[in-house]
């Protein structure tokens, strides 16, 4: 993951990344890293100069920062490990390796090729004129909000580009041979065309029956007692500090409540609105002065005709209305009308209006409206008993957002001081003793949503002081505006179960391997007899496998299929498949690669990138060798990650 941030493509997703990632992650410590402090720790040493702990730490530090930047969403809590702290300080010695062998090597950046960099690195696109140019004063004004320099960026970038040269040249110039490459892709994209035996462990199941004797060896046996050991867990108490419990906690006066109420009166007002018919005489933006007027006077004859007959509305605004959308219906809007809707000027009139009203002629910026209101509705205000629970949530709401950080203070000082129970926050804060039997480190599946899903919380139940000594954990903030805290009520460590609680589970396992040994004898004999006679029959349907297309076969079957010898045809090889049996496999065909590689050139172009990425890792290792770099921190044994280990 680390790797993907260092990476200099990756890294600069945003303009001023560069800027901010690229000294950090492509350019030297030392600039960074000025901490000489001889008491400090060597980590690692690099062509005889240490890497103190410190500057590990630090690096690590602002690799986590940098993930925060680009993935501000995601729980870097999750990179706070020591396998990641080891890849990082693994990173820093590459850096270390690079900056040494760029000076030994005498690789400089000249003023040519920094500026050739500006002008077609991707990055700087934002900052470069129509003519190719760099613009110069964007640019600084850019990285002045960094806290940077022009002059310090520069300086920056030459040292990248100088240690981009120490393996560039190696890297650009790799041409794997044609005979490797076509080996290679034919090993990873060739169809074989194949008949399968299987002989399945299940099919073996009914034929073995363990002894009570067996039952006893296999689970005394250490190599499987890992299988049958209870996990650690611990059934514990805990506290929860948040913004609905201080929210449940404060009370509301009668008169507060009264007050609010008058206060926010608008909020529990069901808006007015107003159902109307209109004409329209258009003189738009575009309309003369005399055109307007023209308009306005055909209007104002309009309402006084209107203002004689009311009723007649609705026909006047068929005939005279140049608003194709209502005209047709007699001027009727099809919605009602609240506040904000429409038009300022035609709002307020809207709004002066008694039912069967005819406005006085509006102006707009379409023309000139006469308005004539049909009905009403809303207005009315909801009265305060109605509203009381509603406004009381309201006010606690607030007023928890405000209390919360005096009782959050207030929480974790308590939870400290009085660290052998939780009943004293308890009471204090007027918070329920909650309770979990069964916890383990890692969160439970249900747990996502709840304070127990915090890994944070998990360490600390799980730490010596809490776990076995039963005092509080720290106040631990899960999510924000959360606080918890817990103690332990019952410790249980890790241990094998008793046989006795594990039988069934036992003798399962012993079943299946002993079936899965029937299977293994089965097909080997068949194996031998088909070896025997090349032209023994498979019942089986051939089928046509790769590793980009195994149809339905397990891995372990495509693997042997194609590593079979092709020289003489039909092949037969056989293939263990551990707990599942056995399986005989006869070779009958050699087909072409799979059509699932339909670029031969850029599956190529692949392999070529691969053979680079060997050459450049075989190089480093040689560089690694010549600068006597050594790697003084312990290994850390982590099953995801094979290669963190001690390097010299």
């Amino acid at each position: 993951m680390f790797e993907t941030i260092r990476s200099y493509s990756r890294v600069l997703m945003y303009v001023l990344v560069p800027l901010i990632i690229g000294s950090f992650v492509l350019v030297g410590v030392d600039s960074y890293f000025n901490l000489r402090d001889t008491g400090n720790t060597a980590v690692a040493k690099v062509d005889g100069r240490d890497i103190k702990q410190s500057e590990w730490d630090n690096w690590f530090r602002e690799q986590i920062e940098q993930f925060r930047r680009q993935a501000p969403n995601i729980d870097v809590r999750m990179l706070e490990n020591p396998a990641m702290k080891r890849q990082a300080l693994d990173e820093l010695v590459r850096e270390n390796v690079m900056r040494v062998a760029a000076t030994d090597g005498g690789y400089a950046t000249s003023d040519e090729r920094l500026l050739n960099f500006y002008r077609t690195d991707a990055q700087f696109a934002s900052f470069r004129n129509p003519d190719g140019t760099i613009d110069r004063a964007r640019l600084e004004g850019a990285i002045a909000g960094q806290g940077l320099s022009v002059q310090g960026l520069e300086a920056r970038m030459r040292e990248m580009i100088a240690q981009r040269q120490v393996l560039q040249g190696l890297t650009a110039s790799v041409a794997p041979p044609a005979a490797a490459a076509s080996a290679a892709l034919d090993a990873m994209f060739q169809q074989r065309e194949v008949q399968v035996e299987r002989f399945d462990a299940k099919n073996f199941a009914a034929k073995v029956n363990p002894t009570d004797a067996e039952i006893e060896a296999y689970y005394q046996d250490p190599a499987h007692q890992a299988a049958f050991r209870s996990v650690e867990q611990a059934d514990i108490e805990y506290v929860v500090l948040d913004l609905d419990a201080v929210k449940q906690s404060t009370s509301v006066s009668e008169d507060d409540l009264k007050k609010y109420y008058q206060e926010n009166i608008k909020r529990y007002t069901a808006p007015e609105e107003r159902k109307v018919r209109h004409i329209l005489v258009r003189a738009g933006t575009s309309a003369t002065d005399a055109e307007r007027a023209a308009a306005r006077t055909k209007a104002e004859a309009l309402r006084a005709e209107l203002v004689k007959a009311p009723a007649t509305f609705a026909d006047v605004a068929r005939k005279e209305s140049q608003d194709p959308g209502t005209a047709e219906r007699g001027g009727e809007m099809d919605t009602y009308i609240a506040r904000g809707d429409t038009d300022k000027a035609y709002e307020d009139a809207l709004f002066a209006l008694k039912p069967d009203q005819i406005s006085e002629v509006v102006p707009t910026s379409e023309g000139f409206y006469i308005l004539q209101l049909q009905a009403s509705r809303g207005g009315e205000v909801r009265p305060f008993e109605a509203v009381r629970a509603e406004a009381e949530n309201e006010i606690r709401g607030q007023l928890a957002q405000t209390r919360y950080a005096e009782a959050a203070n207030e929480f974790t000082n308590t939870v400290y001081e009085q660290s052998d129970s939780l009943q004293p926050v308890a009471d204090k804060l007027k918070l329920p003793v909650q309770t979990a039997k069964g916890v383990t480190r890692t969160p439970a599946p249900n747990a996502a949503d709840t304070p127990l899903g915090s890994a944070k919380l998990l360490e600390a139940v799980f730490s010596d002081d809490v776990a076995r000594n039963k005092r509080n954990t720290e106040a631990i903030e899960t999510k924000p505006n959360q606080l918890v805290a817990a103690r332990v009520v019952a410790h249980r460590p890790a241990a094998v179960r008793p046989l006795a609680e594990v039988r069934d589970l036992v003798k399962q396992r012993l079943v299946a391997k002993q079936a899965a040994e029937l299977a293994r004898k089965e097909g080997e004999a068949r194996l031998a007899a088909a070896k025997a006679a090349a032209g023994t029959a498979f019942a089986s349907a051939p089928v046509k496998v790769s590793r980009a297309s195994p149809n339905d076969q397990p891995r372990e079957v495509v693997d042997a299929a194609l590593k079979a010898p092709a020289a003489d045809l039909p092949s037969v090889v056989g293939v263990d498949l551990g707990d599942q049996g056995y399986a005989v496999v006869r070779v009958t065909k050699v087909l072409g690669r799979d059509p699932v590689v339909a670029d031969a050139a850029q599956a190529r172009q692949q392999y070529a990138q691969a053979w680079a990425a060997a050459e450049s890792a075989a190089y480093y290792d040689a560089l690694k060798a010549r600068y006597d770099v050594k790697v003084l921190a312990p290994a850390v044994a982590d099953e995801n990650s094979s290669d963190i280990t001690a390097s010299n």
